[in-house]
């Protein structure tokens, strides 16, 4: 693989999550009920829900919150109306930008994707404009500081368990699954007691875009932060080259 390490991001938007908890926990919560409404409340046979899990416990959500949620979300199975939508499109410099959703009110959502694009000096393209750009992998990010095991080690339990790439970098260790293997690779860390700073289903794009003109990258930023900021937005994907 190319050695380029997101680490630093995934750890920077994780203080930020961090800093906005409510926020994400209400997106997880969201994708809870979605998953339960589509496959019951048993993650054992609900692929979604145990990857919603995963991606909760990477968040630090707690045990209980999750069980909450997912009982919450098995009481009212028929007034979970949330849908699935993502938006392509392109910020300065062309910059792909992939925009996850999950709302009740799809003009709502489409109005506010467009304003963000709009206020960065972007624009809202057609459907698979820049996805074929990335790839979708199940992605876990381990920080050295958290783990005490070889990297030879390591990387063992992951391709044992159907991982299909493994790189070590300066400060982490990245690991890549094809989505439908990511859970196991997933419960396999678990069980050894690795902890993971990032394990979920993502977009990773196939080549990183620099951006040097500080005006672009200014207006890219505000289209990010908007995104991020809106309440409907699950996920935002793009291929910057944060440095």
């Amino acid at each position: 693989m190319s050695g380029h390490s997101k680490f630093a991001n995934i750890k920077h938007k994780k203080e930020k999550n961090d800093a906005a908890k409510g926020k994400i926990f209400t997106i997880i919560g969201r994708e809870i009920a979605v998953a339960v409404k589509e496959g019951g409340p048993d993650p054992s046979n609900n692929y979604k829900l145990a990857q919603v899990i995963a991606k909760a416990k990477s968040n630090n959500m707690p045990n209980d919150t999750i069980e909450r949620g997912i009982k919450k979300a098995s009481g009212d199975i028929g007034n979970v109306n949330y849908e699935y939508v993502t938006y392509e499109g392109y910020g300065p410099n062309g910059i792909a930008i992939i925009v996850d959703a999950l709302t009740e009110n799809k003009n709502r959502t489409a109005a506010n994707v467009k304003s963000a694009f709009t206020k960065g000096y972007g624009n809202v393209g057609t459907p698979g404009c820049v996805s074929f750009m990335f790839d979708k992998k199940g992605q876990i990010i381990i920080d050295k500081e958290e783990c005490d095991m070889e990297a030879d080690d390591l990387m063992m339990i992951a391709l044992d368990a159907g991982a299909e790439d493994f790189a070590e970098e300066e400060d982490s260790f990245e690991i890549l699954t094809d989505p439908d293997t990511f859970e196991e690779v997933r419960s396999a860390l678990e069980k050894e007691g690795i902890a993971m700073l990032s394990a979920e289903v993502t977009m990773i794009p196939q080549n990183y875009v620099d951006m040097t003109d500080e005006t672009g990258i200014k207006n890219l930023q505000k289209t990010l932060d908007l995104l991020e900021d809106d309440d409907d937005v699950q996920a935002v994907y793009h291929n910057w080259n944060e440095v």
